[in-house]
């Protein structure tokens, strides 16, 4: 069973309130102490290390920082199954324009986040858009039987004005001198025992983009997009269940360097209901019946999904009796046409107000079925002989 990740504020020993400020400075120190360069070998350091950038890659991203408040770790986990923190749709800019700061004090010059014993480098290649979540509340019937429903979003669209550009009307983005239009830059240092290493580097200049916007667009300051809202129809399936999302593939944020955009991941809360509890495709209910059907046998109505069906009790049912209604559960998303069942506890009732009558008649039933109001004034055990009898209530 894989180890169950860290709070990431527990990670960087900050409290969920901390600032940008506050998270740079918890990050800086441990990246620091936890670097592989300045722990060769050491395989535990290294998985703090990567821990804590993951850590400040989240929490350092005001829209992800929301995502994982709200959600948690199931917020990057890809779904039901779990994929795991995805790094190739997270923007690092942040950590690896910082890292020369960090590392300067260490090594003497620029650091980077890759080469040497570290490994991987910067990929400023085409990036998927990060996936946008909604919730949708819906009501037991609606996940039973599946709805369609209506959601609106704040999406980020092309901006009109500059066609994505995000240059000022007139002028076009400069190809970026610093690392001639390629994003990134190669950087060597000195490591450890006079080893020369080199690091593939995000360019601080462009921030990996290849282009220098001189003059920014008004509308779109720069990025290329407009946010505006816009309503989207989700067809939620039959028997989909809480917590469980609704995938609509293209529909996110868009994405970097030429990158298909995002998904929106729709997920439901189902409402609890007043009388049915669901496990998995099966639903489960409790029936109240009366003495005599219990006693006697009978018809009975029964409250489903589908609605009112009739059953019928057989005589001498007892108390927590558990039937089996084939068929009216909840469909199955897996196959086609099948559903699950209804399991109905019948509760036998005791009226707890009788009128003279039924009273009358009730002692008279039960003198006929083996006098049980009678039964210890009526006991013969020699034991009980000059005994007096004490009374509970």
């Amino acid at each position: 069973m894989a180890d169950q990740k860290r709070d990431y504020y527990e990670v960087l020993g900050v409290d969920k309130s901390a600032d940008d400020a506050t998270l740079k400075k918890a990050y800086r120190e441990l990246a620091k102490k936890y670097h592989p360069d300045a722990n060769p070998g050491d395989k535990e350091a290294e998985a703090k290390f990567k821990e804590a950038s993951e850590a400040y890659a989240v929490l350092s991203d005001a829209d992800k920082r929301r995502q994982y408040d709200q959600f948690g770790h199931a917020a990057f986990d890809g779904g039901a199954g779990g994929g795991g923190f995805d790094y190739s749709s997270m923007d690092f800019s942040d950590i690896f324009g910082s890292f020369g700061d960090i590392f300067g004090s260490i090594f003497g010059g620029g650091g980077g986040f890759g080469g040497g014993s570290y490994g991987g480098g910067y990929n400023n290649g085409p990036m998927k858009g990060s996936n946008i979540r909604v919730r949708q509340d819906l009501t037991f019937e609606e996940a039973v039987f599946g709805c369609s429903k209506e959601i609106e979003l704040n999406v980020k669209e092309t901006c009109s004005t500059c066609k994505g550009s995000g240059a000022k009307a007139g002028t076009t983005p400069e190809t970026c001198s610093t690392c001639g239009g390629k994003g990134q830059v190669v950087r060597t240092r000195t490591g450890f025992l006079n080893s020369m290493m080199r690091s593939v580097e995000m360019c601080p200049d462009c921030q990996g983009s290849g282009k220098i916007i001189r003059e920014k667009c008004s509308d779109c300051r720069g990025t290329g997009f407009i946010s505006m809202k816009k309503k989207y129809a989700v067809d939620i399936p039959a028997g989909i269940d809480n917590g469980q999302a609704v995938n609509m593939p293209g529909l996110g944020d868009p994405g970097k360097n030429g990158g298909p955009r995002g998904d929106v991941r729709v997920e439901v809360r189902v409402k609890p209901h007043a009388s049915f509890q669901r496990d998995g495709f099966d639903i489960y209910s409790n029936v109240p019946i009366s003495f005599a059907i219990a006693a006697l046998g009978g018809d009975i109505f029964i409250d489903t999904v589908d609605g009112r069906v009739v059953y019928t009790v057989p005589a001498g049912t007892q108390t927590d009796k558990r039937v089996r209604l084939k068929g009216k559960g909840v469909p199955s998303w897996r196959q086609k046409g099948v559903r699950g069942d209804h399991y109905v506890t019948l509760i036998v009732e005791t009226p707890s107000k009788l009128s003279r009558e039924a009273r009358e008649a009730l002692m008279a039933f039960d003198r006929a079925t083996g006098d049980s109001l009678n039964a210890v004034n009526n006991a013969t055990n020699p034991d009980d002989k000059n005994k007096k009898k004490k009374k509970f209530r």
